[in-house]
């Protein structure tokens, strides 16, 4: 606290104590009860007052946020994390009933607000209405999580146009347009932009050459991005897990499971990057089960 707030929290410690010592004196008088009760209502009264002051408010609380593809997996996992730090989370889904169906278990986990908005990554008209609607409601933006993704996989001879053209729009082409349509609000919030790479825009494997591709240069677009944005004060990271237990590519999440990074972990990688001095950025983390199976 400073200024008038700790001025006014000297003032009103000095108040308590007087009032506290004047109840107790009045109290020893019989003939002052009606002093002495006068005294402890006051004190009373002005408690709640005494403990709102007196406790601080959590390093995130009330910060704004911005999640795309929030409604299951990796991007769920986010948003509990920073519902649980009082933070404004906004989610978007390609199914408006997917991102209203938790709303409910934000607000419950201690979301200042949750609000859920339809959304394709891929349509660029789109994403500026959700940075929009976004700004309209929470009158700000300190950080947006360009984690929507989609994998499909096969060989390059058999491959798709369709599957090419959804791996790269969303999972490369998607996240140009959400920075893009969020810039100007980062730019006033000197906030966060982070994208959820995956260890894949490290390592190529068989079968892999849309979801490959998406993710090298998602990893790549990202740190160039961090070096033009930084002179705005956006910090700008890639995070890049490996095996993590969610319903990605028509998975469906089992006890089986548990060796696997957990959608918890990466939200809690999230808040202490959000957590951490300013003056640090850790710009890519390459995340991986401890003990891989």
């Amino acid at each position: 606290m400073r200024g008038r707030d700790e001025e006014s929290f000297v003032v009103l410690t000095l108040l308590l104590l007087f009032l506290s010592a004047f109840s107790a004196f009045s109290a020893s008088s019989t003939s002052s009860t009606s002093s002495a009760s006068s005294a402890s209502s006051a004190l009373s009264a002005l408690s709640p007052y005494f403990t709102s002051m007196s406790t601080p408010l959590l390093p995130l609380q009330h910060k704004t946020a911005l999640i795309t593809g929030g409604s299951k997996g990796i991007g769920l996992g986010i948003a509990k994390a920073m519902a649980k730090e009082q933070m404004k989370v906004a989610i978007t889904s390609r199914h408006l009933v997917d991102a209203e169906s938790i709303i409910e278990e934000l607000l419950k986990l201690g979301a200042s607000d949750a609000y859920a908005l339809q959304a394709d990554v891929r349509e660029y008209k789109a994403q500026l209405i959700v940075a929009a609607k976004v700004v309209e409601r929470f009158d700000s933006l300190d950080v947006v999580m360009a984690n929507a993704g989609v994998g499909h996989f096969g060989a390059i001879d058999t491959m798709s146009h369709k599957d090419w053209h959804e791996t790269i729009d969303t999972n490369l082409t998607g996240v140009f347009y959400t920075l893009q349509a969020t810039i100007d609000a980062l730019k006033k919030s000197q906030g966060y932009f982070i994208t959820i790479a995956s260890l894949a825009g490290t390592n190529f494997f068989a079968n892999g050459a849309a979801y490959n591709a998406s993710k090298y240069g998602l990893v790549g677009f990202t740190q160039a991005v961090m070096l033009d944005l930084r002179k705005y004060g956006i910090k700008v990271s890639t995070i890049m897990p490996g095996s993590v237990a969610t319903n990605f590519n028509n998975h469906v999440p089992s006890a089986e499971d548990d060796w696997k990074i957990q959608p918890e972990d990466i939200g809690q990688i999230v808040i202490d990057m959000l957590k951490m001095n300013p003056r640090t950025l850790p710009s890519k983390i390459e995340v991986r089960p401890s003990m891989p199976k």
